[in-house]
């Protein structure tokens, strides 16, 4: 499978690159001039923001690929957003084409690789014994997540002080945690056309591990021909994403330039603290969490990373991670890990390893209560940590889905609604790191699952 790419000239050397970047630095700093010390005009700041733009359009250019090209988008679509306010919905409208076209690839791609990987091995037991294993690990790291986040904001007390804020925002539909037998019963599907068109993805997973087991238990002359159409279905969807992934810089500044659009710099003198908590806290987990378990399972840092970025940008800008799945799982194929693996790590980790959203909930939950004046023990936090250990399993891989978690949380511990109300001004934002970071911990848990089961080949290969 060959990476998108639209290289139309060899790529820069440094040195062909240094004048641009010097002009980018130049508009930087006439920025700085501008909006730091207030002794330039904004007319001036914007035509050198424009210049710098220009400057790294043309590297995108020069490079070719389509993952250059998301990154320029991000930059891009800020300086839109920030420029052309008035266009918000329509930026809107490119998002959310790319995130249904993204969608439409999901359930097929599911079934293929889910059908190859394991229909195609006819060992079931070392599919059990993997699920064992990413279900151990996924408990494991999104608790060290809940305590950090609880840490982090008993540390900063980012909601001591905050005012009652007005608010027009409008929270999500008031939905009660899902009980332990709740989680357990939706994890099954009663209808998988329902499932595909709902987007449940592990009720998808389960349908295509139960349909590939009964493949095992026929002879291979019967199964061989679904093997070869799923297969074909495996390498046609990945066709089809990178098809998709040409639209992907234009989904991403268009969700870039909604954000920026829509938020007022106002809302940051009251919940700055509370976002930079978030953005600490979630850094402080990808370092002294995520980065010491990759060391110590011997993944590859930097092809780690060069195959991780495309998916994680995605990811970043679109606040869904969903968005980057069917990337995630071409890319970390790429990477060197079995699509046995991959084809069940990746989407299972959509319910159960979310890293950045289950650190969000804790912090968040807390942040309510100290906004409200609302003084948490120890004892309350620990039971409040339980509890969203189990709410947390039932979080969609979707967008602003944390939400809904934290609201009915916070009616559990009779927590009022109104500073859940004022973080929806800086959700976007938050959205944008725990997002990113739940694309990094499912990319990084498929490695480590490869590595511990022996199905990993970490050299390049050829491409197809």
């Amino acid at each position: 499978m060959e990476q998108t790419n639209t290289k139309a000239s060899p790529s820069m050397t440094l040195r062909e690159q240094m004048p641009v970047w010097i002009v980018v630095g130049i508009a930087l700093f006439i920025n700085f001039l501008a909006f730091g010390l207030h002794i330039l005009p904004d007319v001036v700041a914007s035509i050198a923001r424009w210049v710098g733009l220009a400057g790294l359009a043309y590297l995108s250019y020069r490079r070719g690929s389509v993952t250059t090209w998301i990154l320029f988008a991000l930059v891009f679509g800020a300086e839109v957003g920030h420029t052309f306010p008035a266009g918000a919905e329509w930026y809107s409208v490119l998002s959310k084409i790319f995130i249904k076209l993204i969608k439409t690839i999901v359930a097929p791609l599911l079934f293929g690789t889910l059908l190859v990987g394991i229909a195609g091995h006819s060992d079931i037991k070392s599919v059990g014994r993997m699920g064992i294993k990413a279900l151990i690990y996924f408990e494991v790291v999104t608790t060290i997540a809940l305590i950090i986040g609880l840490a982090a904001i008993n540390f900063t007390k980012a909601g001591v002080g905050l005012p009652q804020m007005p608010t027009t925002e409008e929270l999500p539909e008031l939905r009660k945690p899902m009980t332990g037998p709740e989680i357990v019963l939706h994890t099954f599907p009663d209808n998988v056309i329902k499932s595909i068109s709902e987007g449940e993805i592990l009720q998808i997973v389960v349908f295509c591990l139960l349909f590939a087991i009964a493949m095992t238990q026929v002879s291979y002359e019967r199964r061989r021909p679904f093997l070869v159409f799923a297969e074909s279905l495996s390498e046609i969807m990945f066709k089809f994403t990178n098809i998709i992934m040409y639209f992907a810089p234009f989904g991403v500044g268009g969700a870039i330039a909604y954000t920026v659009a829509k938020l007022g710099l106002g809302v940051f003198a009251n919940l700055g603290m509370l976002l930079l908590t978030l953005y600490g806290a979630l850094i402080v987990f990808i370092l002294g969490v995520l980065l010491p378990i990759a060391l110590f399972f011997r993944i590859p840092i930097r092809r780690f990373l060069k195959y991780v970025s495309e998916p994680l940008t995605i990811a970043f800008a679109t606040t869904s991670s969903e968005a980057a799945l069917p990337k995630a799982l071409e890319n970390m194929e790429k990477m060197g890990v079995s699509r046995r693996v991959v084809s069940f790590v990746l989407p299972t980790g959509l319910s159960f390893n979310l890293d950045g959203s289950t650190l969000y909930l804790s912090l968040a939950a807390v942040f309510v209560a100290q906004a409200a004046n609302i003084h948490m023990p120890i004892g309350a936090q620990i039971t409040m940590l339980i509890t969203l250990m189990l709410t947390t399993k039932g979080i969609a891989g979707v967008s602003r889905a944390s939400l809904v978690i934290l609201t009915g949380t916070a009616a559990s511990f009779g927590l009022p609604d109104w500073p859940i109300a004022a973080i929806l001004g800086i959700d976007a934002l938050m959205d944008m790191g725990r997002t990113a970071t739940n694309t990094l911990g499912n990319c990084l848990a498929t490695a480590i699952v490869g590595q511990w089961e022996g199905e990993t080949n970490f050299t390049d290969q050829p491409e197809s």
